[in-house]
């Protein structure tokens, strides 16, 4: 509920994108490869695991921005990537403007991170951009999706997990998600 109130101040806000991220991330990261491994301790040999493929961490700038250190915290090892959508406010038609992606997606485990799911078209249009970087396993993290959103994402990438802990009622007339949780992004930075 601190991310819907309205009285969150950014600070706070923060704190609570972040708790909530790390959860989403350690479900979406659950099937990450792995292999077993033995590390030394004082006592003797303890076995264990660690993740065996390579992991990238994509946020769709800048709310994904948000994200970031959430996923970071757990796999420290991943690379990242960066892909900037803007939405045009009058047809919620999503426009590339900047796309930084590592090397070599095609082995490995991309995880894609976007706060808000509305209409789904920033989310497809980011997925087929890591397709033709040769991505192939990929995960969706978001904090609040709409059912439009996940709908659209499905039907264009029906492969690609949606990982959510809540899936809002609607879009308003203006495609931004109801009830929601209004501008991630300003929210997070203090710009509203």
């Amino acid at each position: 509920m601190e991310l819907r109130d309205v009285r969150t101040p950014p600070p706070e806000f923060r704190r609570a994108a972040n708790r909530i991220s790390v959860l989403l991330a350690t479900e979406a990261l659950r099937h990450v490869p792995s292999r077993r491994h033995t590390v030394e301790t004082p006592l003797g040999p303890a076995d264990g695991t660690v993740v065996s493929d390579d992991v990238v961490v994509v946020p769709v700038l800048r709310a994904g921005l948000g994200m970031l250190d959430a996923v970071l915290e757990l796999v420290p090892d991943a690379r990242v990537g960066h892909i900037g959508l803007q939405r045009d406010e009058a047809t919620a038609i999503a426009s590339k403007y900047y796309t930084k992606l590592p090397r070599d997606l095609a082995a490995s485990f991309v995880l894609m991170i976007d706060p808000m799911l509305a209409t789904g078209g920033s989310a497809v249009a980011a997925i087929d951009l890591l397709k033709v970087a040769g991505a192939h396993t990929l995960r969706m993290i978001c904090i609040v999706a709409a059912p439009e959103g996940v709908a659209l994402v499905e039907r264009h990438h029906p492969e690609v997990d949606i990982y959510t802990p809540v899936i809002d009622r609607e879009l308003n007339p203006h495609k931004y998600i109801v009830p929601g949780l209004g501008d991630f992004g300003d929210r997070l930075y203090g710009t509203t």
